[in-house]
């Protein structure tokens, strides 16, 4: 058996993604609300069923004038970190143990170090264009007068504009695990001369394309050299299964569910300042595990090295806590609707078109959870948030809640596709992966380079900073506007 993470087994010998998210979700909730802890409990359906407990997450977590956010998240935490195993030939451990392992085998480093010249202020691809200066200052007034970013984010944005020099992060090493994603900061961060160490699994092609990039870059690039391992293991949930893959004799890359104690021997042996950027993805039952993989790595690094940062790009297709005059906007449009939604609504029996807030509260929820990203996504993206929110009180955590953006994976979904290429209908950006990636990375350095304490009321650090995309000042629930915007997608343009 090659040692990997897995969900933990119940009382049939089956490791289902269903229950371990059930569990830790009624585990998180315990405390905070009893009740919403045995509603999810009860919960028989999960894959369809797991919306609504989801948001009482967030319900929860805004009682005790949102302080009550921080036991549920430390609940949730331990919840994972207690249920999830790391197999091994002999036996069943924490992921906590895991890590104080001695690795087979220490991973060596490939350096690919950059010919290009270091941009030197914040430009952002945008529709054909290259924005910077003041045409770049002028989109973000346009994005914050129509909603599809907060002014917490372009008052950051703009600040990083007058202070070019920020953008250099040679001081630092910032990791990115999922280096290959559409929407990680590693293009911007070489662009500007920094050093990335990139982490991700061992496919040549992918290699090859960052290697290529940071060739061409002012950066440098650093990665884990991966070891030949032995064959792949037999999953045991085959719903669940992580296809392992085998490393290919000189190809960099690790698997972070399998070689996780070499992954932390490895970063340790950089003597500067780490950013541990999370930028993985993976379908289905993966995605959990890695999340509770890379949560216990972060947790193992910040002991070893307390100085050690965090960085989460946060979905906008979740459960969040909003400011007031995110509702109010939001409901102004939705006074303002036309006569023809309004017979729209009425003729779909009240079904679609629904107002995104019901009343103007502080802080509003904005519930954008899409049922067709499925319980597995929710909860590995619950696990970041609960990470940032716990580590910002003892550190520096960048998070940001990122635009509904055309990424491989998203667009792979037939009816997402549709709903991204209808959004516009209804108030809502879709942005291109290299202008989301370009601003994401923007919103980090200004967290990186200004750190501020965390806010008594967890939401408002989710909410500062954000770039939603629009769904949050929309005035329609996006899931009764998404089949809306899905048919309008799939007609011919």
């Amino acid at each position: 058996m090659i040692p990997h993470t897995d969900f933990p087994a119940d009382d049939s010998g089956r490791r289902s993604s269903n229950s371990f998210g059930r569990s830790v979700v009624a585990d998180a909730l315990r405390a905070a609300d009893p009740a919403a802890a045995a509603a999810a409990e009860r919960e028989t359906d999960w894959r369809r069923g797991y919306l609504r407990h989801f948001r009482a997450l967030v319900e929860a977590g805004l009682a005790a004038d949102g302080s009550a956010a921080y036991e549920i998240a430390e609940a949730g935490l331990a919840s994972v970190q207690a249920r999830m195993r790391f197999r091994r030939d002999d036996g069943e451990f924490t992921l906590a143990q895991a890590l104080m392992a001695q690795p087979d085998r220490p991973l060596e480093t490939v350096t690919v170090a950059g010919t290009g010249a270091a941009e030197k202020e914040l430009a952002v691809p945008y529709h054909g264009d290259l924005l910077r200066g003041d045409s770049l200052k002028r989109q973000l007034d346009v994005w914050v007068t129509r909603g599809v970013i907060e002014e917490s984010a372009a008052a950051a944005v703009r600040e990083v504009l007058a202070n070019p020099d920020w953008l250099d992060l040679s001081d630092q090493r910032l990791v990115t695990f999922g280096a290959g994603s559409e929407m990680g900061p590693l293009a911007s961060v070489l662009s500007w001369g920094g050093t990335v160490l990139a982490v991700d699994l061992p496919r040549p092609d992918l290699w090859e394309r960052t290697a290529a990039l940071a060739s061409q870059s002012a950066g440098r690039l650093l990665a884990p050299l991966a070891a030949t391992t032995g064959p792949v293991a037999d999953p045991v949930d085959v719903a669940d299964a992580h296809p392992i893959p085998q490393p290919v004799a000189g190809v960099p890359g690790a698997d972070l569910l399998s070689d996780l104690s070499a992954v932390a021997q490895w970063l340790l042996g950089f003597d500067e300042r780490l950013i541990l950027g999370n930028y993985v993805y993976a379908p289905g039952g993966a995605y959990p595990k890695l999340a509770a993989a890379l949560d216990a790595l972060a947790v193992h690094l910040r002991e070893e090295r307390p100085d050690t940062a965090l960085a989460f790009l946060a979905t906008p297709t979740d459960v969040y806590g909003v400011p007031g005059e995110a509702v109010a906007q939001s409901r102004a449009r939705f006074a303002a609707r036309s006569r023809r939604a309004r017979t729209g609504a009425l003729l779909s029996g009240g079904r679609l078109m629904r107002p995104n807030y019901l009343a103007d509260l502080e802080p509003g929820i904005s519930d954008s959870l899409v049922p067709q990203q499925g319980p597995n996504y929710a909860l590995a993206k619950r696990i970041h948030r609960w990470r940032a929110t716990v580590a910002r009180r003892d550190g520096v955590v960048s998070f940001t809640v990122a635009p509904p953006t055309r990424t491989r994976s998203v667009v792979s979904n037939r009816l997402l596709a549709a709903a991204y290429a209808g959004a516009h209908l209804f108030d809502v950006e879709i942005f291109e992966p290299a202008a989301a990636s370009r601003l994401m990375a923007a919103l980090m350095v200004h967290q990186i380079r200004r750190p501020r304490p965390a806010d008594p009321a967890a939401w408002r650090d989710e909410a500062t900073g954000a770039a939603h995309g629009g769904l949050w000042r929309a005035a329609y629930h996006p899931r009764t506007a998404l089949p809306l915007a899905a048919v309008r997608g799939f007609l011919p343009r």
